[in-house]
């Protein structure tokens, strides 16, 4: 799944001794998974921090607990430790972190981020408009933000009905529905004024 070089187990390694906690380790995410805005991010994780359905990866000195979500987009990442005359640089390189990983079993946060950036924002783009998830929320309502010709456009509420809800409704049956979190009172961009 994820390879941490020698190098980069070292690093690690006396990074963690530092931190005088028994057990420490490091926990392995992708933000924002399977979109353009994915993140490949590494963070201290104290005994405990770890979710429950994190997978445990032990390292010489050290366990990486990684995130089950994000396993699919951390296939073939690589994490390394170069030194440098600065010192060095941890790099993590997660070449499927961007990539639309969908599956029927798929969380839906993820389904409607890859119908979103692979469907709906195509379509908007012609108009310099963009539509992000921000949430889901109770009852699976997705919330949405619009931006760039999109934020303040007059035809906005054509869009997010017959549009984006209209679309991600019928391809995701699990939504309840489609909310609109965006402030459009700037109007400065709008593509419809």
């Amino acid at each position: 799944m994820i390879t941490i070089t020698e190098s980069a187990q070292s690093y690690l390694h006396e990074l963690l001794k530092k931190q005088d906690t028994d057990g420490i380790g490091i926990r392995v995410f992708v933000l924002d998974p399977g979109t353009p805005k994915a993140e490949t991010c590494i963070s201290f994780c104290r005994p405990g921090e770890n979710q429950e359905d994190d997978l445990k990866e032990p390292f010489e000195g050290f366990d990486a607990w990684v995130e089950q979500r994000s396993v699919p987009f951390l296939e073939e990442a690589v994490v390394d430790y170069a030194q440098d005359k600065m010192g060095g640089q941890l790099t993590i390189k997660a070449p499927n972190s961007r990539l639309p990983k969908i599956r029927d079993d798929s969380p839906i946060e993820d389904r409607v981020n890859y119908v979103l950036y692979n469907e709906i924002n195509p379509s908007l783009a012609s108009h310099g408009g963009v539509v992000t998830l921000e949430d889901i929320v109770e009852d699976s309502v997705a919330v949405l933000r619009f931006g760039g010709g999109c934020q303040g456009c007059g035809m906005v509420d054509v869009t997010l009905k017959e549009g984006v809800e209209k679309t991600l409704m019928e391809q995701i049956p699990e939504l309840s529905g489609v909310r609109d979190a965006t402030d459009h009172s700037n109007r400065e961009n709008a593509y419809f004024k």
